[in-house]
């Protein structure tokens, strides 16, 4: 069994295009970034420790007798070496998308899977790069409104309306969105699950 360590709903349609049957675990971890810690390196950890937390607590509520395999991920806008989380304020979204606006800037997304025993662990980091065109103040009070970038890192979401402000994109689209699906499907295979195998059988 294929367990998602995520209650996000973007990262549950993307899986769900690779995998027909899978479980939704979500992870409450903290994810405060340490003192110094770069960007890939927090990503990483993030997703590792979400693995790890949805593993524990589907071991206290089923036991230990099952196969199942845990899928985490984390997204984090990267600009000057600098993370933006989630907004929490027009305010909070005005000075990202001010940050962001006319320039490009890094989306990083992380990949952990792990069994429940937590002896197999295996991790991946996808980098790319997204070019803003400029954006007015009216456009990001607008945007606001619309409650799109109210749960998002950096304050939008390519997937969206977020998408009228990317001039361009080097990378994986589907990263961005926040589940990289070539590299998702490469880890799922260590772990004995094959996409499209798996759907040649239904």
């Amino acid at each position: 069994m294929l367990i998602l360590a995520s209650a996000s709903p973007r990262r549950k349609e993307l899986l769900s295009l690779l995998v027909k049957e899978f479980e939704i675990q979500p992870a409450d971890i903290d994810e405060t970034p340490n003192h110094l810690e770069k960007a890939e390196e927090y990503v990483v950890r993030m997703a590792v420790e979400k693995a790890k937390a949805a593993s524990i607590k589907y071991h206290q509520q089923v036991g230990a007798h099952s196969s199942a395999v845990f899928l985490a991920s984390d997204t984090s806008v990267v600009v000057d070496g600098h993370i933006l989380g989630k907004p929490t304020s027009l305010e909070d979204s005005r000075s990202m998308l001010r940050r962001l606006s006319g320039r490009s800037h890094q989306v990083i997304t992380s990949l952990c899977l792990c069994n429940l025993e937590q002896e197999h662990i295996a991790t991946q980091c996808v980098i790319s790069e997204v070019l803003f065109r400029e954006i007015s103040d009216v456009e990001i009070a607008q945007y606001w409104k619309t409650k799109e970038p109210q749960d998002k890192a950096g304050s939008y979401g390519i997937q969206g309306l977020g998408s009228v402000f990317v001039r361009s994109i080097s990378g994986s689209y589907s990263a961005v969105v926040g589940l990289p699906l070539f590299e998702t499907a490469q880890l799922l295979a260590q772990f004995g699950i094959h996409s499209l195998e798996e759907m040649s059988h239904e």
